[in-house]
């Protein structure tokens, strides 16, 4: 695979870090970042959000490659360097969830080819977690999973859940299923918001990370959803929660502030997950992984000891 530019001076990961441009099925061009680790004990799948992206990640890389484990990452279609499918480049749009899992494919694809350290751990976050499990509900091989605030359920109050379901399920139909989801827009989070109301962390240093990523580096960024994306959202949120949950050791850590995705279809899930444990953290906004040390590193001491089982 040919190299991809990976920018080390935000991404603060190990030194090794390197980036890969991937070919999907259906003829996405999409960019993943690997980074190593000393007597590997095996290779974190991580499965970033909607709007993230590789060098978001740098951090938990390095932290990981302490514990003994290499990172490979990805930046999905539609965000990051990788391909995006419509002309305004920051509407996060897919028309169905179906296509993570084509991007997830090319990912798995690359690790077996390039022989990545095994055994292979999944750890998502936000709409990652709702690509890993369908990913582990498909049977891809993962020894344990991790989830951090996973997307299992979209947060929208009771009056508005209907409104936005009849919008997007006819957005296609209509035509602006391309269109930004009404109260969202073009518009940065973490450019454009005050830390002090943000919902993504409590930590300031971790905060002030991600800003000076998306403003040095401004075309990693991603805006406000399409109409197509929060139909094909709450169409894959609706199916997985019919299913049960695969046999597989499993760690979910969701803040008790989580106010990004609905905190209960979590809690269901995990309720009644085989070998699953449930971790509300205390004083934590929607991405423990960004949180203050304490709480981010308690969470890492935790998938590590899973990992390691």
């Amino acid at each position: 695979m040919t190299p991809a530019p990976l920018f080390n001076e935000v991404a603060e990961g190990p030194d090794d870090g390197q980036g890969v441009w991937l070919q999907t099925s259906d003829g996405k061009r999409l960019r993943a970042g690997f980074w190593n680790a000393a007597g590997p004990k095996g290779t974190v799948v991580l499965l970033p959000g909607r709007s993230e992206y590789v060098e978001k990640y740098g951090r938990t890389a390095a932290a990981l490659s302490q514990s003994g484990y290499a990172t490979l990452t990805v930046d999905w279609r539609g965000q990051g360097m990788s391909d995006r499918a419509l002309v305004d480049p920051l509407v996060g749009h897919v028309t169905d969830f179906a296509e993570y899992q084509t991007d997830l494919d090319v990912l798995m694809s690359f690790a077996r080819a390039q022989g990545l350290p095994q055994p292979l751990h999944m750890l998502a976050h936000s709409m990652g977690g709702t690509i890993g499990l369908r990913a582990l509900m498909r049977g891809l091989p993962f020894r344990t999973a991790v989830f951090s605030g996973p997307m299992w359920g979209i947060l929208i109050s009771p009056a508005m859940r209907p409104v936005a379901t009849v919008l997007s399920a006819t957005s296609t139909l209509l035509g602006y299923s391309h269109r930004y989801v009404l109260g969202t827009g073009p518009a940065i989070y973490v450019t454009d918001s005050p830390f002090e109301r943000n919902t993504l962390t409590t930590n300031p240093d971790m905060w002030d990370y991600m800003r000076r990523q998306a403003l040095a580096h401004p075309e990693l960024s991603l805006g406000g959803p399409s109409f197509g994306w929060l139909h094909a959202a709450l169409t894959e949120c609706r199916a997985l929660g019919r299913l049960p949950s695969p046999v597989l050791p499993t760690l979910c850590a969701m803040g008790a502030r989580e106010r990004i995705v609905d905190p209960a279809p979590i809690l269901a899930r995990m309720s009644r997950w085989p070998n699953g444990h449930l971790r509300i953290v205390q004083n934590s906004e929607h991405e423990v992984l960004m949180e203050r040390p304490a709480l981010r590193d308690a969470f890492l001491t935790d998938a590590t000891a899973l990992f390691g089982q």
